[in-house]
This record gives structure tokens, C-alpha cells and sequence, in this order.
């Protein structure tokens, strides 16, 4: 009889691959709605004779959610190793939808007073909470869930659904404002863009629910006696993995949040209208949905170690080169241009990046160690570079300043993923140590 730790992945079909990214998906439609109707959340929950207070007031309920990333990571990842996958991503999924509710259902400072703001803050910590643990145990589930050949494509979804996301959020916000108007969205609009995500958590709960389980038993008991068992195996063992990991999606994360900026860029730096700066996030969902999946298959054809430095390579060398373009010939067409070119090549990396982390460490650790590299990197560079980018250039008048900040960090990541190993082809269903 064969061990669970050596038994055969189980099948994965598309509904379970659906129900498993559903939850970083929702992720994504909560960043983009709050982003458009961060002003209209702020004049609802923060009011204030002055508007930019009350939207300053709503961008710092969005970072709230921030500070509990990492704990979410360290919980819920950690716990997803002892107790099991599914069990961690039917908590995950639950804590966002609580989270939204809570945002979406509250009534204003206007009807609860300060009680509208606990709400709303507590509402935002929850999400963080579950946000912050969601991306280990689903992508864990994947890769071991997934054919061995096929592991980078599968995983890869994980990155694609956060662009589909994006875009069908965006869709649905325009198609409502078209039939609401302006004032009806400001006013209570909003609220049915949250709604509209929470619909399909039941779906997601109830998919999930029927998944098997693929962390295996009894592979590790001494690892799983508790939190700080599976925390303190990974620091010991993997220490140096963890390291180059965070190098590794800290330059991916700011090439995410380069490309974010990239509307307030062309309106507030390249002076282009504000039709033009709005149409740039469509560039940016259209390469997220497209080229992480190549860069999945890519991942499997070639190894993850080419796709992880190649792309990231690339950034370091166009970051500065397609900035002085913009600057040269500030144009929607530039703009488009490279918001698309820089997206798709961080897409093609981040897929490699989803992929290499979790394969590289064993079972008894693979949840939790994706979980908190990951939710530190977004925590601190995710929540921080759009702002330090902004602020460079009103400090040093230098509109190349994201340029550099980005050729930086790209420069970091390559030389990160230079130093981690291979691991396509690796049998991920035996706890051995991880190999260098």
C-alpha cells in the first residue's frame, strides 16, 4: 500500500481550478472597485468639508487591510500545513466575503455615526486577514493537485484571474454607471459593485467544500504539532529560500504597482487628458490576462528558473529606455504601448514566480511559506510604491523616478532569481528538504 505522501495527485478539472483562483480573483475585483469609488467611500464613511480629506480618510481604510496580511499569512498559511488545504481555503474564502459585506452593507457615518467607521475598519482587517492567508493553500492545492507537466500552466490561473478580475470589474462598473448615472453611483451604486462579487462566494464555498484534499496525512506530525512548529521548520531549514523568494516577488510587486500608477503617471506627469490616463488600466488587464498563462506554459516547456529571470531581465533593461520615450512623445499611444509591454513581461515572470516558490519547499511548509513571503512583499511594496514613486518625483522634480525605482527592483529580483533552484520536474509529494 502506498503512503499519502506518495499516493497520486487527484484529478483537477476546471470547476476545481475555477473555485480554487475564485478566491484571488475576488482580491483583485475588491482593489479595482474600491480604486474607482474610493471617493465616493470616503464622502460615505468619512466625511468632510474638505474632499480630499474624506477621500485621503477612504485610501486609508483601503491600506488598513494591509497590516493584517502578513498575520493572515503566518495563520492561516501555517494552518493550512497542519490541518489541510481545503479547510484553510473554505476559511479564506468566508473571511473576504464577510469583509465585503461588512463594506458594502454598512450604513454611513451619517446614520451610525462613529460605529459606521469601527464597521467598516473591522470589515477591512477581516479581509486583510483572509487576503493574506488566501494565496498559499490555494496555490499549494494547485501545484500538488495538478499533473506534473502541466504544474506552471495550472498555477498560473492563479495570476490570470487577478487581470480577468480587474477587467470585468471595470466592465461592470462602466455598464452601471451607464444605466445609474454618476449621482446614483456615488450615492449608493457602489454598494451593488461589492454585491455583485459577493454573489459568487457561494459558489465558491460550495466547490470548495467537494475539493479532496492534498497536503496528504501524517507526513511530517512533528512539523504539524503547531504555528510556531511549522514557522520555526521554516526558518531553520528553508531561511535562505525565503529570502531570495521575497527579493523575488518584491520586484514583481512593484512592477505590478508601476503599472497601477501608471493612469495617475500619464494625467498628473505627461498632462494627457483624463479620458486618455482612464483607458490605461484596459493595457494593463489585457496583458494580465493574457501573457501569465503563456507564461505558465512557458514555465513548463522550459524551466522556471528562464521564465523567472528572462522577463524580469527585460524590465531591467527597457524600464528606463520606454520612460524616456513617454517623456519624449507623451502620447495615449506611448503610454499604451508600454503599460502593455512592461505588464506583459512582469506577467510571464510573476507565472514562473507562482509556480517556483511553493515546488521549491516541502509539503509540511509550502502553504505558510508561500503565504508569508508573499503577503509581506504586497504588505510593505504593494501598499507603499505608488506613493514613494510619486512622491520622488515631486521631491526631485525627475519624472524618470519610477524608471529608476523600477530598473532598481528589477535588478534585485534577477539577481534573486538567479540563486534559486530549478524545480520543474521535482517530485513535490515527498517532504524531502529542499535542494540547491
Amino acid at each position: 500500500m502506498h503512503s499519502p505522501a506518495s499516493a497520486a495527485p487527484p484529478r483537477l478539472d476546471r470547476k476545481a481550478v475555477g473555485a480554487v483562483v475564485l478566491g484571488n480573483a475576488l482580491e483583485f475585483y475588491d482593489f479595482t472597485i474600491y480604486a474607482f469609488f474610493a471617493k465616493s467611500i470616503g464622502a460615505t464613511f468619512f466625511p468632510s468639508d474638505s474632499p480630499t480629506d474624506s477621500l485621503l480618510a477612504s485610501l486609508a481604510l483601503f491600506g488598513i487591510g494591509y497590516v493584517m496580511r502578513p498575520v493572515g499569512g503566518v495563520l492561516i498559511g501555517a494552518f493550512a500545513d497542519r490541518a489541510g488545504r481545503k479547510p484553510a481555503m473554505l476559511i479564506t474564502i468566508a473571511l473576504m466575503a464577510v469583509g465585503m459585506l461588512m463594506l458594502a452593507a454598512c450604513p454611513g457615518t451619517a446614520v451610525l455615526g462613529v460605529w459606521a467607521q469601527v464597521i467598516v475598519i473591522a470589515g477591512r482587517l477581516i479581509q486583510g486577514l483572509a487576503l493574506g492567508g488566501e494565496v498559499g493553500p490555494s496555490t499549494a492545492f494547485l501545484i500538488e493537485a495538478a499533473p506534473a507537466r502541466h504544474r506552471g500552466f495550472v498555477a498560473s490561473w492563479q495570476i490570470a484571474s487577478q487581470g480577468c478580475a480587474a477587467l470585468f470589474a471595470g466592465l461592470f462598473a462602466t455598464v452601471l454607471t451607464l444605466v445609474l448615472g454618476d449621482a446614483a453611483m456615488a450615492d449608493w451604486g457602489w454598494r451593488l459593485m461589492f454585491g455583485l462579487g459577493l454573489l459568487v462566494v457561494p459558489v465558491g464555498l460550495v466547490i470548495r467544500s467537494h475539493l479532496p484534499e492534498t497536503a496528504g496525512e501524517g507526513h511530517d506530525p512533528a512539523a504539524a504539532d503547531s504555528t510556531g512548529a511549522v514557522l520555526g521548520r521554516l526558518v531553520r531549514q528553508h531561511g535562505r529560500m525565503l529570502g531570495l523568494t521575497f527579493l523575488v516577488i518584491a520586484a514583481s510587486t512593484v512592477s505590478n504597482a508601476v503599472g497601477t500608477n501608471m493612469p495617475v503617471y500619464a494625467g498628473a506627469t505627461l498632462g494627457l487628458s483624463e479620458m486618455a490616463a482612464n483607458a490605461v488600466p484596459i493595457a494593463l488587464g489585457l496583458a494580465s490576462v493574457i501573457f501569465p498563462l503563456l507564461g505558465g506554459w512557458l514555465a513548463d516547456r522550459f524551466g522556471r528558473k528562464p521564465v523567472m529571470i528572462w522577463p524580469r531581465a527585460l524590465i531591467l533593461l527597457l524600464a528606463v529606455p520606454t520612460f524616456l520615450w513617454m517623456l519624449g512623445s507623451p502620447s495615449a499611444l506611448s503610454v499604451y504601448a508600454v503599460t502593455f509591454l512592461l505588464s506583459a513581461l512582469s506577467s510571464i515572470n510573476a507565472a514562473a514566480i507562482i509556480v517556483a516558490i511553493p515546488e521549491a519547499l516541502p509539503r509540511a511548509v509550502r502553504s505558510a511559506g508561500l503565504s508569508i513571503v508573499y503577503a509581506l512583499s504586497v504588505s510593505i511594496f504593494g501598499g507603499s510604491t505608488n506613493y514613494v514613486v510619486n512622491w520622488l518625483i515631486a521631491a526631485t522634480g525627475d519624472r524618470m523616478a519610477p524608471a529608476y525605482y523600477l530598473a532598481a527592483f528589477s535588478l534585485v529580483g534577477t539577481i534573486a532569481a538567479l540563486l534559486l533552484p530549478e524545480t520543474r520536474g521535482r517530485d513535490i509529494h515527498v517532504d524531502t528538504a529542499t535542494r540547491r
